[in-house]
């Protein structure tokens, strides 16, 4: 017995089908084009293989910066076409050049295709690399340690809107002063610091590492000894800061559970490098490899000697 399809199934089956054939050919959509030649949808699609996965979504976020690759690619395949049509895709020497090109394009291919290999192998294996990642970190723990972290506070005397360095560092002087007569800190950042994103929590940073930070900063930041302590004035790429110390933590060891996640990328990485370096040296290590060596030196141009200045001493530089 057939079975009849109700009318709203129907619609929906021919609209998931058109669909379908619309994807599949979305590849041929013309994007742009001039008397020569068509820039299409699969054009565009090819060349943003050029960006890195994890970015092609915010590359095409921004409409200025799509445009201008647009633009790019319809002006080379309007040149190429010039080009071909002027009969240089018959010129001898840019054919080699081409052929260079493309051995170029393939090698690093390749080289990818290696590496891709390579950490799918990796994954493959993860419990054995996991074993190695355990005895690395008993191996060495030193390595595998949380950073000292402190807590700090901060107001910044911007000299693009204090009217120059000297007058942003004369302010910082006298705002710190006020905070060691006991004015309130918080209250002080609140009302005068450039800092807009931190102001309104009376100067506060949170907790961070020595190299979260601006260097002079940190290094000032760190270098406050208790709880409480306020810095001298301190110039940054930002401007002058009066700094408090508001508290500090230790460095610690990390469990291995907390290591494991950056040991076993460490160990990916290194294991994808070896695999791509070992392809590359057993290429230039083989051993059936023939160098026509007076070939090779005859490549070697001899420039002529400098005239050695007069009156100059020792060997003369060639």
């Amino acid at each position: 017995m057939h079975r009849i399809v109700s009318a709203p199934l129907l619609v929906l089956l021919l609209i998931a089908a058109d669909c379908i054939a619309q994807s599949q050919n979305r590849g041929d959509e013309i994007l742009a084009e001039n008397a020569l030649v068509k820039l299409t949808r699969a054009d565009y699609e090819t060349d943003l293989l050029r960006v890195p996965p994890e970015q092609r979504a915010e590359f095409a976020a921004n409409p200025k910066r799509l445009t201008g690759l647009l633009n790019n690619l319809i002006i080379d395949k309007t040149l190429a076409k010039e080009a071909r049509d002027a009969g240089l895709d018959k010129d001898p020497e840019l054919a080699r050049r081409l052929a260079l090109e493309i051995d170029r394009f393939y090698a690093q291919a390749m080289l990818a295709k290696i590496e891709r290999d390579a950490a799918s192998d990796f994954d493959a294996r993860e419990s054995e690399f996991m074993a190695q990642a355990r005895e690395n970190y008993l191996l060495h723990p030193d390595r595998y340690k949380t950073p000292e972290q402190i807590s700090a506070s901060h107001i910044l005397f911007d000299p693009a809107k204090r009217g120059g360095s000297d007058a942003a560092l004369a302010l910082a002087k006298a705002t710190r002063a006020k905070i060691l007569a006991g004015a309130d800190f918080g209250k002080l950042a609140a009302e005068v610091s450039d800092d807009e994103a931190g102001k309104g929590d009376g100067g506060q940073l949170g907790w961070f590492g020595p190299k979260k930070m601006d260097p002079a900063f940190s290094k000032a930041a760190f270098a406050l000894a208790n709880v409480g302590d306020i810095s001298e004035p301190v110039q940054s790429s930002f401007g002058w800061h009066i700094i408090r110390l508001d508290g500090r933590r230790a460095s610690r060891p990390l469990t291995f559970e907390e290591a494991s996640k950056q040991i076993m990328a460490d160990l990916k990485q290194r294991y994808v490098r070896e695999k791509r370096n070992g392809t590359i040296e057993a290429i230039t290590h083989d051993p059936n490899m023939k160098v026509n060596q007076a070939a090779v030196d005859a490549l070697v141009i001899k420039l002529p000697e400098l005239p050695r200045p007069e009156g100059a001493r020792g060997p003369q530089v060639k």
